[in-house]
């Protein structure tokens, strides 16, 4: 009976290319004379999925000589196997993924002209006899190649590192500065009574005070990390390495006909901002991660993400930026406690961390190929692949990946001092955007002409005067008569002989009617052409004269000689004015000539605001953010300056920070903003129909007098309007709800954290600058310059500064503290965390270790993680990352089942 031994795997050698796969062999041994005939063919059934590699494709390779691969596609098995060259024992080996699993294998033989029929064999000496037989295999599918393992890396230095850290309190001191501000804000009258001399002497260290002992007793165990002021900061550095490369999915397919040449154009693009193109922001999710796709690498990624991270203190650490991650307080002063419990916040923290850039570093590459018939000028690259064989020959396109190796290490512990400062951005000043916006182009329209009153009339009237006789004989009309004294309407004349004559010296003429629109308004003129006669036409009894109701003119002589006439012609000028019908008319064809031009220019002036408008949100929101190390340090310098001028040490501040300086390490200062909805006395109002934004819309020209509204405007920041939503109400009515809104149009980026929420936003700061600017208050943590830790202990137990309420209360010894902490103190403890801390920040060894990783390179860690121990690596992972590289590997199928051979 025939005896098969996996005897194991061998590397494919070189030149050809097998990443991922390895030659397998087994060994047949038979049992008689009659197992094993020359000629014979006989294979070991394999499943089908599994990717056996043909010995065609490996020519000249000893262990593969004379054998052969078959496929049945109706069977589930396929066979590897070898000719039997002679009596004794042979080797099976074929090539196929270098993972090993365990599965059942058949064996089977047959003569070289007929199929192979299954055998019964044993797997090893001892077996029991089977057609099928569990034995070491190759894994199925095709070999998952993810680059080498870590050992083969080691020694490699780190091409970057990123230094961030957490902060623990140390609960069980009751600062003078925390202490008062808990008092404040619980009330009560005993709480009231708590003045900042309560925290000196022996009465506070031991809470023997009645207010200090009230307060003690109020405040639960959790809230011990908010009264103390004294913390831990424990440093970490993340080290990046570039371990391997190999080959990804593929990213695109070429197939070539014989003879045949294709012209492959790679174009590779870089996936940017989001918020910069609307196109793109249709491809993928809305969130605040996508900044982080303008980078290339983890450490580049890793580093911006901690920049961005709200949660995060900053400090500046070896002229740095380093982020401080928060955690709870400890109740505990153990060192390796609090190491250990911050080695964990940070293994959680950078795993997800990388993870979630990493992934978007993945979607940040995409590569789209164009076959062409013809050559162009194209900057990209250019590839012309052509098929000189008789066959048709296939490509797969796969993209480079990176392996990047990621370990963090524990790098030092510093004590800190932590204090609270309110409205920490109240005296920042914020950047304003100039932006001019030039007036409405009114050019197009026309001003219209104003029409004026119809013009003054003069009509010439052709009239006459009759000799009308009433008495006397001068039927010649050759008199001369004047005005007679008992009746003005007459005239008279009187003879040296007989009765005087007596003629009509009064007259009405009817006039023609007024031209059209016009009405008798005076007399112009009357012209007798030189006839001998006086008259009046202003006498009170002729009433109006002309009179414009009658349209009639009256006319009395009060001297005339018709020289021998029986008429005397006159002409009357009538002077016409327009009437107020008119004048009403052309007053509101001028007023709708007015409006009509008012309304073409409110048309283009409302364009030109919404212009404005657009143009200033375009403009605002594409504003680029100042460098976030810039941000930071003036935080940091405005918290600092805070804090100088609330304790007043001395009455020169100047001598105040230097004391400060000499102690603490100032410019590595960090803090934490604690959110707007935490600040103190804020009550919560709807808005109305007259509530306005923090920059409010500017009133549109229309409604204004000011005619320069759009003229000269400039433009703080964003801009918020009140608008109404149709909403009802709890009856089920339609009601108005008012909200403060911002404005957006297509063009416009995403607006910024807290617009929806009214914060005052500085349009060239980041998010963290929008948060500190509306931030209730402000955690400051100063770290203790090594050292010093002794000295700022007993710095800090001043009255003037935090006091020593509680030091003198028992300790409370934790799980994993030293012994030495059992029947000590708060304060005494305190004194011993300090003089280690001390010992161990002056320890020069110290700070090799913690800079070895520098010199040394990359030691892997088995296991991946543990606990940290101070200045140890203590934990491990890898990250693959896409270039914008491909590679063209030619590939077979076969056509029969379309596997990949």
């Amino acid at each position: 009976m025939l005896t098969v031994t996996f005897t194991g795997r061998t590397a494919i050698p070189s030149p050809f290319v097998g990443a991922g796969y390895g030659i397998w062999s087994y060994k047949v041994d038979p049992g008689g004379p009659g197992d094993l005939q020359p000629g014979q063919r006989i294979a070991i059934g394999l499943p089908r999925d599994v990717d056996l590699r043909g010995p065609e494709q490996f020519p000249g390779v000893p262990l593969l000589e004379g054998s052969f691969v078959q496929r049945d596609t109706a069977s589930s098995r396929q066979w590897a196997g070898r000719v039997v060259g002679g009596t004794g024992n042979l080797t099976i080996s074929f090539v196929a993924p270098a993972y090993e699993t365990s599965y059942e294998v058949l064996l089977a033989k047959g003569p070289s002209s007929q199929n192979l029929t299954p055998a019964t064999f044993l797997a090893g000496a001892g077996g029991t006899p089977s057609t099928l037989q569990v034995m070491p295999a190759p894994v199925t599918g095709p070999p998952v190649f993810n680059g080498r393992p870590p050992a083969d890396f080691t020694g490699t230095l780190p091409y970057a590192s990123e230094v961030f850290g957490v902060y623990q309190p140390l609960a069980g001191w009751f600062g003078r500065q925390n202490s008062l501000r808990v008092a404040g804000a619980t009330g009560g009258d005993l709480l009231a009574r708590l003045a900042g001399e309560a925290f000196t002497g022996d009465r506070a260290r031991t809470l023997d005070g009645e207010a200090l002992g009230a307060l003690a007793a109020g405040l639960q165990d959790a809230t011990g990390g908010v009264l103390s002021p004294v913390g831990l900061v424990n440093l970490f550095r993340e080290y990046f390495f570039e371990f391997d490369t190999f080959l990804g999915a593929p990213a695109g397919h070429l197939w070539i006909s014989p003879g045949g040449t294709v012209e492959v154009v790679e174009t590779s693009t870089r996936r940017m901002l989001v918020e910069r193109t609307a196109e793109q922001s249709e491809e993928v999710s809305r969130k605040v991660e996508e900044s982080l796709t303008e980078q290339d690498d983890v450490a580049d990624a890793v580093k911006e993400d901690n920049a961005n991270d709200s949660t995060l203190g900053v400090s500046a650490t070896g002229g740095v930026n380093a982020g401080v991650y928060h955690a709870d307080a400890s109740a505990s002063f153990n060192l390796q406690t609090t190491v250990k419990r911050s080695s964990e916040q940070t293994h959680k923290h950078t795993r997800t961390q990388s993870a979630k850039v990493t992934s978007e570093i993945k979607r940040n590459y995409k590569t789209t190929f164009k076959t062409v018939t013809e050559t162009t000028d194209t900057s990209s690259r250019r590839y012309v692949v052509q098929n000189t064989s008789g066959e048709l020959v296939n490509y797969e396109l796969r993209r480079k990946m990176r392996k990047v190796g990621v370990q963090l290490q524990h790098i030092g512990t510093r004590l800190s001092w932590q204090v609270y400062l309110d409205a920490p951005g109240r005296d920042l000043g914020l950047g304003e955007l100039v932006h001019v916006a030039p007036a409405p182009d009114l050019t197009s329209v026309k001003k219209p002409d104003p029409v004026p009153y119809p013009g003054i009339q003069q009509v010439t009237h052709h009239l006459s005067v009759p000799f009308v006789l009433y008495q006397g004989a001068d039927d010649e009309a050759t008199d001369t008569y004047q005005t007679e004294p008992e009746n003005i309407d007459h005239g008279i004349f009187k003879p040296d002989v007989g009765a005087a004559d007596i003629i009509q010296f009064r007259f009405d003429y009817p006039l023609p009617p007024p031209p059209p629109g016009y009405a008798l308004s005076r007399i112009g003129s009357l012209d007798f052409h030189g006839a001998q006669v006086r008259f009046t036409t202003d006498a009170p009894d002729l009433g109006t004269n002309p009179d414009p109701v009658r349209n009639k003119l009256a006319v009395r002589l009060t001297y005339a000689n018709f020289a021998g006439n029986k008429f005397m012609p006159f002409d009357a000028i009538m002077v016409y004015e327009p009437t107020a019908e008119a004048r009403q008319a052309v007053d509101k064809a001028n007023k709708d000539a007015a409006d009509a031009y008012d309304a073409q220019v409110a048309v283009l002036q409302r364009e030109a605001y919404g212009n404005a408008v657009r143009d200033r949100l375009r403009l605002i929101s594409s504003t680029r953010p100042r460098p976030s190390q810039d941000l930071r340090a003036e935080e940091r310098q405005t918290v600092y300056g805070s804090l100088i001028d609330r304790l007043r040490l001395f009455q020169d501040p100047h001598l105040g920070s230097e004391l400060i300086r000499q102690i603490f390490d100032v410019d590595e200062m960090l803090y934490f903003v604690a959110p707007d909805y935490w600040r103190p006395g804020t009550v919560v109002t709807h808005p109305t129909k007259d509530s306005v934004g923090r920059y409010p819309v500017p009133a549109a020209p229309w409604t204004t007098p000011d005619p320069a509204v759009l003229a000269g405007q400039t433009v703080a920041g964003w801009y918020s309007h009140t608008d109404a939503d149709n909403a009802l109400d709890p009856q089920g009515h339609a009601t108005p709800e008012w909200r403060v809104n911002y404005l957006m149009t297509e063009e416009t980026q995403p607006a910024p954290l807290g617009s929806s929420l009214g914060w005052l936003i500085q349009a060239d700061g980041d998010r963290r600058r929008s948060e500190f600017l509306n931030a209730a208050w402000v955690k400051a943590v100063l770290p203790v310059r090594p050292g010093h830790e002794l000295d700022a202990l007993a710095w800090l137990a001043q009255a003037g500064v935090e006091g020593e309420a509680a030091l003198g209360v028992p300790y409370s010894v934790q799980a994993g503290d030293p012994p030495a902490y059992q029947g000590k103190t708060v304060g005494e403890v305190l004194r011993l965390l300090a003089t280690g801390l001390q010992a161990s920040n002056l320890d020069i060894s110290n700070t090799l270790t913690s800079e070895e990783v520098f010199e040394t390179g990359f030691d892997p860690l088995d296991g991946g993680f543990r606990p940290a121990a101070p200045y140890e690596v203590f934990d491990q992972w890898a990250e693959v990352l896409p270039t914008d590289q491909l590679v063209a590997v030619q590939v077979r199928y076969d056509p029969k089942t379309g596997q990949q051979l």
